[in-house]
């Protein structure tokens, strides 16, 4: 299988857990005869804003960005990590779906108006983190990431086959437990895209 990776954190020493979790599951995928492209957009200084130019279907658009849309198209799956920052994604994770989850890329509208979903058939896992422990997060906020993610992104675009875990309190967490955690990520990811699949 093709796999697109993606990470959004700040942290360009790549001493995050989630860069730990991304480079897990990166060998898991790897180890699994996937083949992984990789994108770590804070490293590569990845450009969020949305030109209005690039709406339209079928716009011009830098090769960049060109670049990341094929990568959509080729892929079978897609790997997410990111913090939760005030119940969203980072600003570049979120720039990066305005510019590449686009019009003919991910969806389409039909004649009528409806929704063409172009990612019909493709799996998605989204690990996210937090520091607010997962009982105070979900009585004051509920869990706004989860309905991003699977129905305002993927659900929309036609996959349906979506897994995600969140880890918290990052914060608060123990070497121990952060080395079951990525113990957890190997298994995910093998369970969702498995090895020679």
């Amino acid at each position: 299988m093709k796999v697109l990776l993606v990470i959004g954190h700040q942290n360009r020493s790549k001493t995050s857990f989630c860069h730990a979790i991304a480079r897990t599951a990166v060998e898991g995928l790897r180890g699994g005869g996937h083949e992984v492209s990789y994108h770590d957009l804070y490293e590569e200084e990845f450009d969020p804003i949305l030109p209005h130019e690039e709406i339209p279907k079928g716009a011009k658009r830098p090769p960049a960005i060109e670049a990341h849309c094929r990568e959509v198209t080729a892929a079978d799956g897609f790997v997410v990590v990111h913090p939760n920052w005030w119940g969203q994604p980072p600003a570049v994770l979120k720039g990066w779906v305005d510019r590449v989850f686009c019009e003919g890329v991910a969806f389409e509208f039909g004649e009528g108006g409806e929704v063409v979903e172009l990612l019909r058939g493709k799996r998605a896992v989204v690990f996210t983190t937090s520091n607010t422990p997962r009982e105070i997060e979900l009585e004051r906020f509920g869990d706004p990431l989860e309905n991003l993610w699977k129905n305002c992104i993927f659900r929309f675009c036609g996959v349906t086959d979506f897994y995600r875990r969140n880890f918290e309190s990052i914060v608060m967490s123990t070497p121990q437990q952060r080395r079951e955690w990525l113990d957890e990520v190997r298994r995910v990811i093998a369970q969702h895209f498995p090895p020679g699949a």
